[in-house]
């Protein structure tokens, strides 16, 4: 298995085509709220030329299944990433409004995962993992309790892809990926030098990092 990589909270076109040149597979853009928010006319200025084969994510909050659906057209978002609340109808009714993916987000507190986990990991092309600090969406440095969640995440996550944030870096990722096996990781605020300000020295250590982890069988 290779691990992915996501470098999302993207805010400048040389820091995403600095992601693609290091091999990451997603870069996102946000439009949840917070110091990285864009506007949809500005993120697509900044993914306008990341490389077709790199997938753009979108991160949304709680907009409507109409507004998310016009934002993916105007970007052209490959994945539709859901913080805020997320349940069996609201991916229905996106389901039936765009043909992105959709990677609902689960917000670990402790070493206890959510109630919703399973029934989010049957229902999403993939699950997001993320760290639940009161009154932010993510892209606050705090990691999960890896080791904590790792024996109940083993036993629910069937073939659903696991992406993990939350406070990663390149001092920690490859601890996180030996514990947990993530098939994507998602970093932030760990490669920045101020928020939505890429450090390209920290994301190619993140991506060196990354490649040299041990990742459990």
């Amino acid at each position: 298995m290779t691990v992915e990589i996501k470098f999302c909270g993207l805010t400048r076109p040389q820091d995403a085509m600095h992601a693609a040149s290091l091999g990451a597979s997603y870069v996102g853009v946000i439009f949840a709220g917070g110091p990285r928010m864009l506007t949809p006319d500005r993120a697509a200025e900044v993914l306008h030329d990341v490389p077709g084969d790199v997938r753009r994510v979108g991160v949304f909050a709680d907009q409507s299944a109409a507004e998310v659906a016009r934002i993916v057209d105007a970007v052209g978002l490959d994945v539709v990433q859901l913080h805020g609340a997320t349940d069996a109808r609201r991916l229905d009714d996106l389901r039936g409004a765009l043909s992105a993916a959709i990677w609902p987000v689960i917000r670990v507190a402790g070493t206890q995962l959510p109630e919703a986990t399973g029934e989010l990991l049957r229902l999403g092309d993939g699950l997001l993992l993320d760290a639940l600090v009161p009154g932010a969406l993510g892209g606050t440095g705090v990691t999960l309790a890896w080791t904590g969640i790792a024996h109940e995440l083993r036993r629910i996550r069937g073939n659903t892809p696991i992406i993990l944030a939350g406070g990663l870096r390149a001092e920690n990722v490859a601890e996180a990926i030996a514990v947990l096996g993530p098939n994507v990781v998602d970093v932030s605020s760990g490669v920045e030098s101020a928020p939505g300000i890429k450090d390209h020295e920290r994301m190619r250590a993140f991506r060196d990092a990354v490649s040299q982890a041990s990742i459990p069988i």
